[in-house]
């Protein structure tokens, strides 16, 4: 393969995308622009004077059927400086790998994408409509705004270019978090049965929810997980507190949903108020990403599976704990999704972050034998 794919992605990771800092449209101009630049039509769907998602379709020989290649614009902060051996704003070659910030998460798997895409040999067995979106690291814009204004074709299967490291990523747990607000009366903190502890309320439901969720297993992503991650309340040391306001993280492996975590709450709620019933409580959903998972003998799975195992890679399937677009794409659980990428997971969010060359590039091939073949079912 010749320079060009590692000039594509050594461009992307220069254009600064950082979350909440930077102009992450600039991606997403750029992108429109390769894409023009090579015969594809594409467009820019601006969101906001920071945030734009980017869009390119190519037509298959069957053109009934559209599959979908999503990937995100944004990285991650930089974190610490010092922690880093190489200046994380410059794309930097050493020892075979490309050491920047978004390197593994995720512009690795935005290059490989889109390059793929640009330097096919022929049509795509079926339409492939690229979908660039920011926002992910934070709270989901690009995808929700795709969603809102039908920007994302009809496809019914979505490749996310996540970081798997070469590997099928069948399962993906969700995120949940639960705003619990408790409430109560004060008292004087020597007569508490005069009052309604909101603090102990909030925790106790926050303890049911724990439970409830952590019985939840699945092979390959484990059990699934909740934790406080904010409390507030109180008034002083000594009175009874009437608030409290606690938000769980909560990640749900498949089969667990956040209709089931929220039902568990109101229960908990109700076993709070048969003790007293002048507690009260709310929930609100602050982030709410189902779990995506998609069996091992799918078409889309055991394609790309065939492909990795021709270019000499293992067949190896995982699950990721994090959560990405794919859970906002597919809201209503109607899609099938695979995530695939060359970059590492353990190299997310981390100093130092990289991608292996070889792997980018062996991608980029996977990819375009994939999409001879991605409309076979």
């Amino acid at each position: 393969m010749n320079g060009n794919a590692l000039e594509l992605l050594k461009r992307l990771l220069e254009i600064p995308s950082v979350n909440s800092r930077d102009q992450e449209g600039a991606v997403a101009e750029f992108l429109a622009g390769y894409f023009s630049d090579h015969g594809i039509q594409a467009s820019v769907q601006k969101i906001d004077e920071t945030h734009a998602n980017v869009i390119a379709f190519v037509p298959g020989k069957n053109r009934e059927r559209t599959m979908i290649w999503n990937g995100h614009l944004d990285t991650v902060p930089y974190g610490s400086l010092a922690e880093w051996e190489t200046d994380p704003s410059k794309a930097v070659e050493k020892d075979g790998r490309l050491y920047a910030r978004g390197a593994s998460d995720m512009k690795s798997g935005l290059a490989a994408m889109a390059y793929a895409l640009c330097h096919l040999d022929g049509e795509p067995a079926c339409s492939i409509q690229f979908l660039g979106t920011c926002d992910e690291e934070k709270g989901g814009l690009g995808a929700e705004m795709a969603l809102k204004e039908k920007a994302m074709a009809d496809g019914r299967w979505i490749l996310v270019g996540e970081p798997t490291g070469m590997k099928l990523g069948i399962a993906q747990k969700g995120c949940l978090w639960l705003e619990i607000s408790a409430r109560g009366i004060t008292s004087h903190g020597a007569y508490p049965k005069e009052g309604a502890n909101a603090v102990t309320c909030a925790v106790r439901i926050a303890e049911q929810v724990k439970a409830f969720v952590e019985q939840s297993f699945h092979p390959l992503l484990g059990s699934s997980t909740a934790q406080i991650t904010m409390i507030e309340g109180g008034v002083a040391n000594n009175m009874t507190p009437d608030r409290c306001r606690v938000v769980m993280d909560i990640r749900m492996v498949p089969g667990m949903t956040s209709e089931m975590v929220m039902a568990k709450a109101k229960e908990a709620l109700l076993e709070e108020q048969k003790e007293d019933s002048r507690l009260e409580a709310d929930f609100q959903a602050l982030n709410d990403r189902r779990a995506i998972e998609i069996a091992e003998d799918h078409p889309m799975t055991a394609g790309l599976g065939e492909k990795l195992c021709q270019a000499g890679y293992e067949k190896e399937v995982l699950g990721l704990n994090f959560f990405t677009d794919a859970s906002v794409l597919d809201r209503k659980g109607e899609r099938d999704i695979l995530l695939f990428g060359p970059g590492d997971p353990s190299m997310a969010h981390k100093p130092n972050e990289y991608v292996e060359i070889g792997k980018y590039e062996d991608a980029i091939r996977i990819l375009q034998q994939f999409a001879k073949e991605c409309g076979q079912e």
